[in-house]
């Protein structure tokens, strides 16, 4: 192992309370349920346009926004309605935008792919693999410049790694000592293509060492390892410590984009990785650990169901935008 690599072992341990693991468990279920019905609308032609769920990576969204500040900033991808909901996104106006309404986050102009919420540090989703990189550096430069305490997170998955931009970027918050954490969400796939086929270390970590920056491995599965990790990044990033690469091993159950006819893997491989389920998993070690009760969950998802549905009722009933607007926004 690299100098500059650590297990997650090593992670200081801090107490997580009871409250703040419902919360875990109620964040991905809200993004499941969430994402679950917007591929039941994209089927029924009501969402158009590439759309990308983020079923099975619930657990590294909600580790790490959990883990961060109000204030903090984050920047997402193309599968990134996950991030946007973690960081507090609101439901009504993400389904809105994905209908392509005007009550929409971006009037119904930019969709499943760019999401934004400033006032939220959602700095917006890229639909461009690598291009959230650079905003991501420009935002915790900013904070280091301005003296303002926040952290920036890049969300980017194992595909956006072979950029030029990922590169680059790690470079220049490693000589700067930016506040900053890279999220690897690392599922395997760059659309169709396996990484073992693409990129030729075994981990996406191991290129940390290139920039002397400090890398780690996580479970991307693990709610709370992936808080553990990034809370103690956070904290480091804001002491001055720089920035972190951490790459979390995770899968998604889908597709690339809804309707991807997947053939380029078994679904036994799907099948393996679901019986990892990060929800499932969660959900009984809470009620193992008497958190929980398996009627609390129930009532969780039955209340996370009716917000879901008034947020598609919200979308449906909100307007298209009319076409005297339509050309609004576009120069400041």
């Amino acid at each position: 192992m690299n100098d500059n690599k650590k297990e997650t072992k090593d992670i200081k341990p801090i107490n997580i309370s009871n409250d703040l693991k419902k919360s875990f468990l109620e964040k991905m279920y809200t993004i499941r349920r969430f994402e679950e019905k917007v591929k039941e609308l994209f089927s029924i032609g009501l969402i158009r346009g590439s759309t990308h769920v983020y079923i099975g990576e619930e657990a590294v969204a909600v580790g790490a926004c959990s883990a961060l500040d109000k204030d903090d900033n984050i920047v997402s991808t193309h599968r990134g309605h996950g991030h946007c909901i973690a960081k507090g996104a609101e439901l009504k106006p993400m389904m809105a935008e994905l209908l392509g309404k005007e009550t929409g986050y971006c009037k119904g102009k930019g969709g499943s792919m760019h999401i934004a919420d400033l006032d939220k540090g959602i700095l917006g989703a890229v639909g461009i693999v690598g291009s959230g990189l650079p905003i991501a550096v420009g935002s915790a430069l900013s904070s280091k410049y301005l003296n303002n305490n926040k952290v920036t997170v890049s969300f980017f998955g194992d595909g956006a790694s072979n950029q030029g931009t990922f590169h680059e970027c790690l470079n220049l918050a490693a000589i700067w000592k930016l506040p900053i954490i890279f999220i690897c969400e690392n599922n395997s796939y760059a659309i169709t293509v396996h990484a073992c086929y693409s990129t030729a270390c075994a981990n996406i970590a191991d290129r940390a060492a290139g920039y002397n920056m400090p890398a780690l491995i996580v479970d991307g599965n693990d709610v709370e390892k992936i808080y553990l990790s990034v809370k103690e990044a956070s904290d480091n990033a804001r002491n001055g410590g720089g920035p972190v690469l951490i790459e979390a091993k995770t899968y998604r159950y889908e597709g690339h984009w809804i309707g991807d006819p997947q053939v380029y893997r078994d679904k036994s491989e799907v099948d393996l990785w679901k019986k990892k389920d990060p929800i499932n998993t969660y959900k009984n070690k809470l009620i193992n650990e008497n958190i929980i009760a398996e009627k609390d969950y129930l009532t969780i998802i039955d209340r996370i169901n009716k917000l879901v549905d008034e947020a598609i009722e919200f979308g449906k009933n909100s307007d298209f935008l009319s076409i005297d607007k339509v050309m609004d926004d576009i120069y400041t």
